[in-house]
């Protein structure tokens, strides 16, 4: 009975030593030479930049830093991100941001894709952009999200066999062709990847409120097909492994820094970085101190404008 009496005390503590102080915030700067940053609920809620990110970002670049943005949400193409950020005042260059839309054809990329096949995309425009700037022929999208089917009696649905790779992602144009399609390209054309850009089960699409995420649309497919995807956005570490191929840094000297437990703060844990959990987002203070969590950050605080608050005592 006093050692569960004891625990929470003990959860209070071990939470308190994560806070981010003055102290921890010198030290984990003195000790990383890359910040990796998720972008919704981290430097954005919807069209709005979150208070202080400008000024966050500029005293890490000056203090030699190098800025990545990591983001899951697969709506935009780099390019699209870039002009983005352009819109809300912060210079960040394609180079430095990564999607899980350019994973996905980065994935098929590296494991040499056959450029016969076809890409069947159940997501939208950034996906598509980053496929065709990578070379591959794909179809979907937001166009098929203006086609629908009539259930009427020997009704047969037609589909390209030549489709080598389903990629599903976040899809505001989802609907009953897409998942009809997307499963019969897995389920009958021979050795067809199904690839899911990220499970996020939410999102903030908007800065009001949360939405529906892309794990909802590939939940939808992988229960059609009774398959489960090859993930290539955040937790899985095939993100990681390609930014690693494109700065010569170690995961050691890198800090992740998100708003979600099951994604950025695993992410980081599962490829050797530091972590830091902003509460700007998806992850509310209870949610993390709550006894059914298992995922801890090495530090959280509120924002990423802490940062520049606690350095500057």
């Amino acid at each position: 009975r006093r050692a569960k009496q004891q625990e929470p005390a003990r959860r209070r503590k071990a939470m308190a030593e994560g806070l981010l102080t003055a102290d921890a915030a010198r030290s984990l700067v003195g000790s990383v030479d890359a910040f990796l940053f998720d972008c919704d609920g981290v430097i954005w809620k919807g069209d709005e930049l979150i208070q202080g990110v400008p000024e966050t970002l500029e005293l890490l670049r000056k203090l030699g830093k190098k800025l990545v943005f990591v983001t899951n949400n697969s709506r935009k193409s780099r390019r699209q991100y870039s002009k983005k950020f352009k819109t809300l005042g912060l210079e960040v260059t394609e180079e430095e941001i990564f999607t899980s839309s350019f994973a996905a054809a980065m994935f098929l990329k590296l494991n040499k894709f056959s450029p016969e096949k076809k890409v069947y995309v159940v997501g939208e425009d950034g996906i598509l952009d980053e496929l065709k700037l990578a070379g591959f022929e794909c179809f979907g999208g937001p166009e098929d999200g203006k086609k629908n089917i009539m259930l009427e009696a020997n009704f047969y649905f037609d589909h390209d066999k030549s489709v080598g790779a389903v990629i599903v992602g976040l899809d505001q144009y989802f609907n009953y062709y897409k998942m009809q399609y997307a499963s019969l390209c897995i389920r009958e054309n021979p050795g067809c990847l199904f690839i899911a850009t990220n499970r996020d089960p939410t999102g903030h699409m908007t800065s009001a409120q949360e939405w529906p995420g892309a794990g909802t649309m590939v939940a939808a497919v992988s229960c059609s097909v009774q398959k489960e995807p090859i993930v290539v956005g955040k937790p899985s570490s095939f993100l990681m492994d390609f930014l690693l191929k494109s700065f010569n840094l170690e995961t050691s000297r890198m800090c992740m820094v998100g708003d979600r437990l099951d994604t950025d703060i695993l992410f980081g844990q599962n490829t050797g970085c530091k972590t830091l959990l902003v509460l700007s987002g998806v992850t509310t203070l209870p949610e993390l101190q709550d006894a059914s969590n298992t995922i801890h950050p090495d530090l959280y605080t509120n924002s990423v404008y802490d940062l520049v608050k606690l350095l500057q005592q």
